[in-house]
């Protein structure tokens, strides 16, 4: 029997489990931020597979994961200048992306950044 596809409901159970997250949106589109700060999303744009997830994550682990199951992890030319990977859900092991989302939200928290809300102009 082949196993149940993840979805997003799964993601956020999962996220909202670690401290300071919270259910957002971004360009309309699920998001997860921890403390106001965006750490996992839906992939929306067009250059990614649908029922993506992007997580943020540091460029190197990213590339492991790509080069170690690239069937499972993956970037695309709108992600790629970015610090995150994109997963398939279809795919991607519910332990693997408890890990993951782990990972997103320590790199994101580790983040020395201007108060959420607040935009630089110029």
């Amino acid at each position: 029997m082949p196993k149940k596809a993840i979805g997003f409901e799964a993601v956020r159970k999962i996220a909202l489990t670690l401290p300071d997250v919270e259910e957002s949106t971004a360009y309309g589109s699920p998001a997860l931020k921890v403390r106001g700060h965006l750490f996992a999303c839906i992939a929306i744009n067009k250059s990614a597979e649908p029922n993506s997830l992007m997580i943020r994550m540091p460029f190197e682990e990213r590339d492991a994961l790509i080069a170690e199951q690239p069937d499972i992890y993956y970037t695309a030319d709108h992600y790629e200048p970015h610090p995150c990977v994109l997963v398939r859900l279809a795919r991607v092991d519910p332990a693997a992306l408890r890990d993951l989302l782990l990972m997103g939200w320590r790199f994101t928290s580790a983040l020395k950044k201007r108060p959420p809300g607040r935009r630089r102009r110029g």
